[in-house]
């Protein structure tokens, strides 16, 4: 257990996030806190980010970013409110272990993140198996207020105590809450590695009680279950926002004039099921945006009623929330981070600096390091190229030049991303599979999504043309490698598969 007993003004945490300071900051000893009047406070907490700097823009209207969860905070404290920012951990990195090719990328990424956290005023965070992929040495190097399972810090905001404390099952939360409440934390937050279930039961029935007023998890059942926003309700209420950065949680918290326990404002109910209402229509339109084939002025029409209901949403998502002010009370919003919503400027400048550094480090690193794919076994299909397949299916390729896939590097290049490991499997043709391409500076003859990204390695067709040794491509599953919920949310095998087929395409008309 480990108590830190340090005075750190926000005013320093905040003028280095380039903010105006809202209060003073106090890592308190065990005085306790005498009685005061009553106070206001926002929470902000990121978790579970899993490397993800902001969303790769494949499609339109994409949710997620760093740079608009830091806006998000600064327009609490410009609006005068003492605001603090914390982070739940498993947020540095993708995945828990880091291949050779993708280091020099992901430490970048992680010390990107590491920035923008700082410029965001981070004050507290705890980590996960995500957050040590390369080891814990490199995430203690970058600078962050870090906090081990049992350990709490305790920060003054608006003449109130507020206590993070770190833990990965009960008891190690418990032991951090007991921390916290001895520096004289009046508030505390449990920054849970585990899931909301688990954290859940915990709260239900540990004996002695855990000792925390909230907490926010950072460690999802499942790829699919981190895909929501929760807010389980009980004793102690559990906050698990959706995962890969495209939401923010924001709790506010009002301290009464007496201690006493917090009281979860239901109103916050209404609200929700007022969100839910317009996510509901609002993903509905953004498929429609994004249907292939969809003529300029319907989308056009679709992307004013679009715009509407977002700004209805942001509205309702970030205005004041329901007043607990004379009481002990929080109030949990999940904020959407639509893309619509302003980003930070300085953080912005952040994504700037990376996306610039990580193409010239990866490239170099291809050139110094790389390995070209292993050939095919005795008996296996090799990738051929393009120019192979139109040998006999010259038909076939007008369509094909006239679609995405055709121009799928060329959106890389444009963006200068076509050294980018987040994106190349999905722009060229047979990345890391035997006798495809493994490097990414050497895939001239590989650009785009060519024929055998569908109808896989084709050399065996090629040499002997038969039905039984080239796949037709025409299954959802041939597509969602890469029109994943992820990068291709509006994804309708249906619609999509219409506009790459056609005579000598998968039709004879």
């Amino acid at each position: 257990m480990t108590s830190r007993n340090r005075l750190i003004p926000v005013a320093a945490i905040l003028a280095a996030a380039g903010s105006v300071a809202c209060a003073l900051a106090v890592v308190r000893g065990s005085d306790a806190l005498r009685e005061r009047p009553p106070a206001h406070v926002a929470l902000f907490v990121t978790a579970d980010l899993r490397g993800y700097l902001a969303p790769c823009g494949c499609s339109e209207n994409m949710r997620g970013g760093i740079a608009r969860a830091a806006e998000q905070i600064a327009l609490a404290r410009r609006d005068g409110l003492p605001t603090l920012y914390a982070d739940s951990g498993d947020s540095l990195f993708h995945a828990a272990t880091v291949p050779p090719e993708a280091v020099p990328q992901e430490e970048r990424k992680a010390k990107a993140i590491a920035e923008a956290m700082k410029q965001m005023g981070l004050v507290a965070r705890t980590s996960g198996e995500r957050d040590d992929a390369r080891g814990a040495a490199f995430r203690e190097g970058l600078g962050l207020p870090g906090l081990a399972p049992g350990e709490a810090k305790v920060v003054e905001a608006n003449g109130r105590a507020i206590g993070f404390a770190a833990g990965n099952d009960a008891d190690t939360l418990r032991q951090a809450a007991r921390v916290a409440r001895k520096d004289g934390a009046e508030f505390v937050v449990g920054l849970f590695h585990g899931t909301a279930r688990a954290a859940q039961q915990a709260a239900q029935t540990s004996e002695p009680p855990l000792g925390a007023d909230a907490i926010v998890v950072s460690h999802a059942e499942s790829d699919l279950d981190g895909e929501t926003n929760k807010l389980l309700r009980g004793s102690i209420p559990v906050m698990q926002p959706q995962n890969k950065g495209r939401s923010l949680l924001r709790i506010d918290v009002w301290f009464g004039p007496r201690a006493g326990p917090f009281e979860l404002l239901a109103t916050q109910q209404d609200a929700q099921r007022q969100l839910d209402a317009l996510d509901e229509r609002i993903a509905l339109l953004d498929k429609q945006i994004n249907l292939p084939g969809l003529d300029e002025p319907a989308k056009q029409l679709r992307r004013q009623k679009l715009a509407e209901l977002t700004r209805r949403r942001e509205t309702l998502a970030t205005q004041r929330a329901p007043s607990g002010e004379g009481r002990n009370a929080l109030s949990v919003r999940f904020i959407p981070l639509e893309a619509s919503l302003p980003a930070d400027r300085g953080v912005e400048a952040v994504l700037q600096r990376y996306d610039k550094d990580v193409g010239l480090l990866n490239l170099a690193w291809a050139k110094a390091h790389g390995h070209d794919c292993p050939a095919p076994e005795a008996n296996q299909a090799a990738f051929v190229g393009n120019a192979r397949c139109r040998d006999c299916h010259e038909e076939a390729f007008p369509i094909w030049e006239a679609s995405k896939h055709a121009h799928a590097y060329a959106t890389l290049e444009d963006k200068s991303k076509q050294y980018h490991l987040d994106c190349i499997a999905c722009h060229v043709t047979g990345w890391q599979r035997p006798g495809g391409v493994c490097r990414i500076d050497k895939v001239d003859e590989r650009k785009g999504v060519g024929c055998e990204s569908c109808h896989g390695p084709g050399s065996l067709h090629a040499e002997d043309p038969s039905d039984d040794n080239i796949s037709k491509g025409n299954t959802p599953q041939t597509c969602t490698g890469c029109h994943d919920p992820e990068n291709s949310p509006h994804f309708d095998f249906d619609a999509y598969v219409r506009l790459i087929t056609g005579p000598g395409h998968g039709n004879s008309r």
